[in-house]
């Protein structure tokens, strides 16, 4: 069915790049509100409705994250080979489907499952489908597109945190949850269908079929950089899901609701800057920069708490970071390979990221029961460390391959 619905949009003129920003800004505020940052505060609520333990609903959402992380692969192939507008259609009604199983659930085996659906949707139409969707549109000068969505999608938790615990003082969960479906269904899939309208420039079409195998210097470049963004990713992961009690356990106390709340200011002011830094930069140096600002900053906390001001340091620079990271994961790519197979290359970079992502926030608590808070940070801070090193090595062989003369270049002009 889902080929069906993909091979069914007609062609239209093509769209403006800055109105598929425009419209992928709204599309992922909403998916990353309805489907990620409002489970937080909606997972208790059900809990306790179904008589489920709430641990088991978040390792229901592990396990969605992990299915949608090894689904991601044959997410990109598809993308490249229909449009990313097609594919995120689609996805945005299985989420609205598994949002409304959610809202109707006798019980919390169904709701489980309807989370693990939510979350392998969720792979359909978020960050990695949609900065695929503004290469199809920009072709190789996305790199600006991209920077421009995460500044608007980066309001997604300000808004729907403080919008999901207002709808729970006057809606249970489950009309919430409704609500979201709606939202998915009546929203999201026809921004998303606007996009699929346009027909692919004729220089992409087929593409990613036509695309010959990546030497093999290129193949060591794209999995050094997947390995050091999805350390990275665990190191980022584990902490946010962790931040309060983290922050808590290592002698913040109540100032920790006060300092995690910095984090979204420090991602917005990061990616604001992006837009007006130089746009023929390579995207190597944002991106080491962002990995190594990620255990710079779990470094100044355990070295600074519990005073306060460490805090503070602390959570601007792992803003600075993750706001950074969720720019380059997109742009580095585009940068080293090009549009050629972009949606593949990022469903298998998302595949690795994800299924780390998945174990971190259960590792971090693991590791802050069994050795304390203070060396679990340091054990986190060690696997960044390795992301950068990743990335590191993938910028030395970058220049390597760059000082080499191409074999089928001329004698420079005197």
């Amino acid at each position: 069915m889902g080929v069906v619905i993909i091979a069914s949009f007609g062609s239209r003129p093509p769209l403006a790049p800055v109105l598929v920003v425009w419209l992928l800004g709204v599309s992922q505020i909403v998916g990353y509100g309805t489907l990620y940052y409002s489970y937080a505060i909606l997972a208790g609520k059900a809990a306790a409705s179904l008589h489920w333990p709430e641990p088991w609903l978040f390792g229901a959402f592990s396990l969605g994250l992990l299915l949608g992380g090894l689904a991601a692969p044959e997410i990109g192939r598809r993308i490249d080979r229909h449009s990313a507008g097609a594919v995120m259609t689609l996805g945005s009604v299985v989420a609205a489907l598994a949002l409304i199983v959610a809202s109707l659930a006798p019980n919390g085996l169904v709701f489980a499952a309807a989370v693990v659906v939510m979350q392998v949707a969720a792979t359909l139409v978020l960050y990695d489908a949609a900065f695929t969707a503004l290469v199809q549109a920009a072709g190789a000068g996305a790199h600006q597109r991209i920077t421009q969505l995460t500044l608007i999608a980066g309001f997604a938790s300000t808004i729907f945190w403080p919008l999901t615990a207002w709808l729970t003082s006057v809606l249970d969960w489950r009309a919430i949850y409704l609500v979201f479906a709606l939202a998915n269904l009546l929203l999201c899939a026809p921004l998303h269908a606007l996009i699929a309208r346009r027909p692919r420039p004729p220089a992409a079409a087929g593409e990613a079929a036509r695309a010959p195998a990546p030497p093999r210097a290129d193949r060591w470049l794209m999995w050094l950089m997947t390995l050091g963004f999805a350390l990275s990713g665990f190191a980022l992961s584990g902490v946010l899901a962790q931040m309060v009690p983290l922050l808590t356990a290592i002698g913040l106390g109540g100032s920790a609701l006060f300092v995690s709340a910095l984090f979204g200011p420090a991602q917005f002011c990061i990616r604001f800057g992006t837009l007006f830094a130089g746009r023929n930069r390579h995207p190597i140096v944002p991106a080491l920069v962002s990995l190594a600002a990620i255990p710079a900053s779990l470094a100044l906390l355990a070295i600074g708490a519990p005073a306060v001001a460490a805090g503070i340091l602390f959570i601007v620079v792992f803003g600075f970071g993750s706001g950074l990271k969720s720019i380059v994961q997109g742009s580095l790519p585009l940068a080293l390979f090009g549009p050629a197979s972009y949606g593949a290359r990022l469903g298998v970079m998302a595949s690795v990221r994800q299924v780390l992502a998945s174990i971190a926030p259960f590792i971090l608590a693991s590791a802050m029961e069994a050795i304390g808070a203070r060396p679990a940070l340091w054990l986190v801070a060690g696997i960044g460390l390795l992301g950068l090193a990743c990335l590191a090595e993938t910028a030395r062989r970058m220049r390597r391959q760059a000082a080499r003369p191409h074999p089928a270049s001329g004698p420079a002009a005197g």
